[in-house]
């Protein structure tokens, strides 16, 4: 089987947040999408010695689910439907945003544990128009339930945070064909994966450079591949252990209309959410109420 061709390779676009440095690296000027993701920011590594109590502000969304994969620190949820977990380093913060919802999500250093250190990914993941109008849902998973298996001679590991990967299923749902892995390779690792002919697939670099298929990338490369089946063999040729996230599945068929925080079918839907929105339709957060509840 032939090796998958790059498609492309870009760097994002630096979009602070307070104290958080981010980098949106999807969409792109060259893609809008890959599978049924729309979006992706990286929370850069950063060493934040004081908790932020007053979250990054509420917002709304409609028409996608949202996932943030907290690799270093505490993530604390809130939505208006009442939803409220913290979830620590290695979790994951799964939300169906569905006809409509508010929420605000904090990043934290890990109260568990003595690190400082706040590292993570958001990504947004388009639904199929006929789960749009469908209710809000939630999931939290902690980083000991993602599941993990170590990769064959002591190469590493590989983490499914969606979807699935041989014996490994995560639980966050699937809507359509989706696929997110962390794979941890040490110093010259190699590790190859195969993907069917029509699969949307991107790899992302987000602290160190790498080789995939024979073909050097930079620190920080966002890199997208054919659609044809074909072998995906991910070489870590530096000094030191190298994460790489790899993620996409099938291609979305049907129109994107992204604006905001909404992700719809048309611009009459997107109109509509931001009606709804602006109506007070998506409810409100109880951010002492869900916290207190949380406590027992």
């Amino acid at each position: 089987m032939m090796k998958k061709k790059s498609s492309f390779s870009t760097q994002g676009q630096r979009g602070d947040i307070g104290d958080l440095e981010i980098y949106r690296m999807l969409p792109n000027r060259y893609a809008d999408a890959v599978g049924p993701f729309v979006f992706l920011d990286h929370i850069v590594p950063t060493i934040r010695t004081t908790i932020n109590k007053g979250g990054t502000g509420a917002h709304p969304h409609r028409g996608i689910a949202t996932l943030t994969y907290i690799l270093d620190g505490e993530d604390e949820h809130f939505d208006s439907a009442g939803n409220y977990a913290l979830v620590h380093s290695g979790g994951v913060q799964w939300m169906n945003a569905g006809n409509g919802i508010i929420h605000d999500e904090t990043l934290n250093y890990d109260s568990l544990t003595d690190s400082r250190l706040v590292h993570a990914l958001q990504f947004w993941i388009n639904l199929p128009s006929v789960i749009k109008a469908g209710k809000p849902a939630y999931l939290a998973v902690e980083g000991d339930a993602v599941p993990r298996k170590e990769l064959p001679d002591r190469k590493g590991w590989i983490k499914v945070i969606a979807g699935e990967f041989e014996e490994l299923r995560s639980a966050i749902p699937d809507y359509s064909e989706q696929f997110l892995y962390h794979i941890h390779l040490e110093a010259d690792a190699v590790f190859e994966i195969v993907f069917e002919s029509e699969t949307e697939v991107a790899v992302y670099l987000p602290e160190l450079p790498g080789v995939i298929n024979d073909e050097k990338f930079n620190a920080g490369d966002f890199i997208e591949f054919d659609r044809k089946a074909g072998i995906m063999e991910l070489h870590n040729n530096n000094q030191k252990a190298c994460d790489v996230i790899v993620f996409g599945g099938a291609p979305y068929r049907e129109p994107i209309f992204a604006e905001g925080p909404f992700v719809m079918n048309s611009k009459v839907d997107t109109a509509i959410a931001y009606r709804d929105f602006y109506n007070g339709d998506y409810g409100t957060i109880d951010y002492e109420k869900q916290r207190a509840a949380a406590r027992g």
